[in-house]
């Protein structure tokens, strides 16, 4: 079995309620669009914010949703100047029979210009 990568992001307003929200948002996309994806199988995931988005750690919506023995953590992203503002990423590590490119990535909201390729908008 191998460890596959999952990407996907999203944003939001910098309140706590709305950081929360867009995370689950985001989660529960990844998991309907790679239906075998099951907590058991996540090695571990890492959320990262940007600089405006400090209320809360977006794993706490992960530990909403059930993840509770997933290793999860959270990290402020790089402050690059024009970078999109107001953004959650997620990089899932999955054990998976999957090859790579039958793993789906998700990026909802103002975050599809990072990867309009990769978007799922609904």
């Amino acid at each position: 079995m191998a460890v596959r990568g999952i990407r996907g992001a999203t944003t939001c307003e910098a309140d706590a309620g709305s950081m929360l929200a867009a995370t689950r948002e985001l989660l529960q996309k990844i998991l309907s669009v790679n239906p075998t994806l099951q907590s058991q199988d996540i090695a571990s995931a890492i959320f990262t914010t940007t600089r405006d988005l400090q209320t809360v750690y977006p794993a706490k919506a992960a530990r909403e949703l059930g993840w509770t023995e997933v290793p999860l953590m959270c990290a402020l992203e790089l402050d690059v100047p024009a970078a999109l503002p107001h953004c959650i990423r997620v990089l899932i590590h999955w054990n998976t029979d999957l090859p790579q490119s039958a793993v789906h990535h998700v990026y909802l909201h103002e975050a599809i210009k990072l990867r309009p390729d990769l978007a799922h908008d609904s």
